[in-house]
């Protein structure tokens, strides 16, 4: 939660359900939908000498996604993140690109003001289009100026935050040059200090990487997810084979103003975000934010190993979410592709070695082979 800070507005556009605690509620929750620039600093080859066993057995580790440190609350209350992204999009097996994307690892800078926020201040987004371009590329635009503009800003971030996403759908019903009829999910991650603030509408997703181990911070709306249904079904929506009133494949989006009521009135399509935050610690080394065509083709532990290991080969976010990409294309993806890293250190994340002993006592190392061939070969 950010301090109390004066803020002057307007800004100028910018280009380019609270649910605070317990993190496993929310992986649990998304369990239901899965069927599922700046370089860092040079690549450095150290190892923590701790009693174990080998690093490819380390290797092995994260393919399980075994935890094996807790920080103190004295490490975690000590800890600031030092911010570094990269980021890919590609078009992929679609005829049209309507994904849009914002990274900003310096967010004073950014707003060019000189009101005193929380060192470090970043703001991060995924924006997934559908029905053309113009509601991605609108909320791209000014998801951001709402938010810092907004009366709670920055003394109450999450009831701000909630309040943009509203006022920019309504914002975009009354661009009479857009095409309103055109919708976006949208993603977004505000970083103050070491907390980290997560806000999503729709099937886009956001990974947390800790010490090898998913941590999901958002949950997919998908019309077929059991919360979300109950909610489109109160409202008088129906569901015809996984598709929100038979047209969209989301339960929440900004934009696809057709398929809404007045402003104000509730909708079975909403474009209300749920948020969750979290305190950062030195355990959490990296954030995956990525649009469904990441995905529908790799689980959140997939996604995180992976990251994990190329980080820890070259340190470079922005190459890291091109891998990524890259392998959401072998594995027949059917939908534009965007993916954004945020490493929250300078250094490379750490190899970690597991106790012989609790190697032993979970499975054995033939099983730990086996293991990792197959998450190799999927």
């Amino acid at each position: 939660m950010a301090a109390r800070i004066d803020i002057s507005s307007p800004f100028p556009i910018v280009e380019g359900g609270y649910t605070k605690g317990n993190v496993s509620d929310m992986e649990n929750e998304n369990l239901d939908n899965e069927k599922q620039v700046t370089h860092g600093k040079p690549p450095c080859h150290l190892s923590i000498k701790q009693s174990g066993r080998t690093i490819a057995e380390a290797n092995l580790e994260l393919d399980v996604g075994i935890v094996v440190h807790k920080s103190s609350s004295n490490e975690k209350s000590k800890f600031l993140p030092l911010l570094r992204s990269g980021s890919c999009a590609e078009i992929g097996p679609k005829q049209y690109m309507e994904d849009e994307h914002i990274c900003i690892d310096d967010l004073l800078g950014h707003l060019e003001t000189t009101a005193k926020f929380p060192s470090p201040g970043a703001f991060y987004g995924v924006f997934d289009g559908h029905g053309g371009t113009d509601a991605a590329v609108f909320i791209r635009e000014n998801i951001l100026k709402f938010i810092v503009e907004d009366a709670h800003f920055p003394i109450c971030l999450e009831k701000a935050i909630k309040s943009a996403f509203l006022k920019a759908d309504y914002a975009f019903a009354d661009a009479s040059s857009l095409d309103i009829s055109s919708g976006t999910t949208a993603l977004t991650a505000l970083i103050f200090g070491r907390t980290l603030l997560i806000a999503n509408a729709g099937d886009c997703r956001a990974v947390l990487g800790r010490q090898g181990r998913a941590i999901e911070m958002s949950k997919d709306h998908k019309p077929n997810c059991t919360s979300e249904r109950i909610r489109i079904e109160k409202l008088g929506g129906v569901i015809y084979d996984g598709y929100l009133n038979g047209q969209l494949s989301v339960a929440r989006a900004l934009g696809d103003w057709h398929m809404k009521g007045p402003k104000g009135s509730a909708c079975p399509l909403s474009s209300e975000p749920e948020l969750q935050e979290m305190d950062l610690s030195e355990a959490d080394e990296f954030l995956i934010m990525g649009c469904d065509g990441l995905w529908d083709v790799m689980s959140s532990q997939c996604a995180v190993t992976m990251a994990r290991k190329e980080l820890m080969l070259h340190n470079d976010p922005e190459r890291c979410s091109r891998e990524l990409v890259r392998e959401a294309l072998k594995r027949n993806t059917c939908d534009n592709l965007t993916v954004i890293v945020v490493c929250f250190s300078v250094d490379p994340p750490p190899q970690i070695e597991i106790p012989q002993t609790l190697v032993r006592s979970i499975i054995s190392s033939e099983g730990l082979n086996l293991l990792k061939g197959v998450l190799d070969c999927n």
